[in-house]
């Protein structure tokens, strides 16, 4: 069936769609180390999404979360694969999310923390990556803990380490990766999120946002989500239900 040409014009308004990737959450997207090209869940919706709207992808590449959100005015994206969080949602029209992962944290192993709960308490900086979605939800939630932001989230590792920081906030499966990795490390049990990763594109391009939240829910229920996560081997990430209606 032809794509309506108000959708056509809303995400590929150049002819192409472009899609922004965020590289620095290895759930959503990895390189493939053969080729170099971006292969998992979101290269391989934006891949689909394209074959739909008969139209090239050209995917616009960033070393983070916040870079995609910062580049939103400058119009060089058309889609995007972002967490839903109220401040990008100002600006940002959202699907439903398509897939939920856990933001949690990570200390040293002899580190007095135990519990999720126990962080948020004065004295306890905290690694994050600036303008992700666990940064905003702390930068709201937190009433008496201290974040360090890092230009990414494996930078927020890295500084946690370098700085000798109390915690290190982020996705779970970097961090579990990197705990493996370093013994000395541990992952707490729980989350303090549940982030809902969902596709977006710019506020005012109604027509398109209505088609990606149909095909978000299209993709879902036929099990392209599932078999893509499989695909980019990322069993701890779920599936997102059915949008509510």
């Amino acid at each position: 069936m032809p794509v309506p040409f108000d959708v056509l014009k809303d995400l590929a308004p150049t002819g192409k769609l472009r899609a922004a990737l965020n590289m620095s959450n290895i759930v959503l997207v990895q390189k493939d180390p053969a080729t170099g090209e971006p292969r998992g869940i979101t290269p391989e919706l934006a891949r689909e999404l394209a074959l739909r709207l008969g139209v090239p992808v050209e995917f616009v590449i960033f070393p983070a979360a916040g870079k995609v959100f910062e580049a939103l005015k400058s119009g060089v994206w058309d889609i995007a694969f972002l967490a839903i969080e109220p401040v990008r949602a100002a600006e940002i029209d959202f699907t439903a999310p398509y897939v939920l992962i856990e933001g949690t944290y990570m200390v040293r192993k002899d580190s007095p923390l135990k519990t999720i709960d126990e962080v948020d308490r004065a004295g306890v900086r905290i690694a994050v990556g600036k303008g992700s979605a666990y940064d905003l939800y702390l930068t709201r939630t937190l009433k008496h803990a201290f974040l360090v932001r890092a230009p990414s989230g494996d930078g927020a590792i890295e500084q946690f380490v370098a700085d000798n920081l109390e915690v290190a906030a982020g996705v779970k499966q970097p961090l579990v990766l990197f705990a493996k990795a370093n013994p000395d490390m541990r992952v707490m049990d729980g989350r303090f999120q549940v982030i809902e990763q969902a596709m977006g594109t710019h506020k005012g391009r109604d027509a398109g946002a209505r088609y990606l939240r149909e095909f978000v829910e299209e993709m879902k229920a036929a099990g392209f989500v599932a078999d893509a996560l499989k695909r980019s081997n990322q069993p701890d990430a779920t599936v997102a239900p059915p949008a509510s209606v």
